[in-house]
């Protein structure tokens, strides 16, 4: 019979692997980063430049909430801003070269943590934790 404490096991993964990431990163000497900024960067690592409405599409979260976590990445130095050459009103995002400097950093964390989350699970297992968490998501 299940416990039905799935949602607090969650968050306990969570606070738990949130904490471990801001450890981590302060190991390589990079303060003032959050988990939040993770997704913001890695999409940027991926696509180079972005605007404030794709960074929000990309990583589910409002523009607004992208606006304030842009604010702080490019007060510390990872990211600019410049005006859209196609349109005016759009914001766009890009790294800067301190910000390039953190990738190999970002790719350790991450693999730091996936060997925490999955090291002790088989193949079938790792797939079968993602289908089930890309269930309840999709559900939610």
């Amino acid at each position: 019979m299940p416990k039905y404490n799935a949602i607090a096991l969650i968050a306990r993964i969570r606070d738990h692997i949130n904490k471990q990431i801001v450890q981590e990163l302060e190991k390589h000497n990079v303060t003032g980063i959050v988990p939040s900024h993770g997704d913001i960067l890695m999409f940027l690592y991926r696509e180079d430049v972005l605007s404030i409405k794709m960074l929000a599409e990309r990583v589910h979260r409002t523009q607004p909430t992208v606006t304030v976590l842009v604010n702080k990445l490019e007060k510390l130095g990872y990211v600019e801003r410049s005006k859209s050459a196609e349109d005016s009103r759009v914001t766009m995002i890009r790294l800067t070269e301190q910000g390039r400097q953190l990738e190999p950093v970002f790719y350790e964390v991450s693999q730091q943590i996936n060997g925490m989350v999955y090291g002790h699970l088989t193949d079938d297992q790792a797939d079968q934790l993602e289908s089930l968490l890309t269930g309840i998501v999709r559900k939610l």
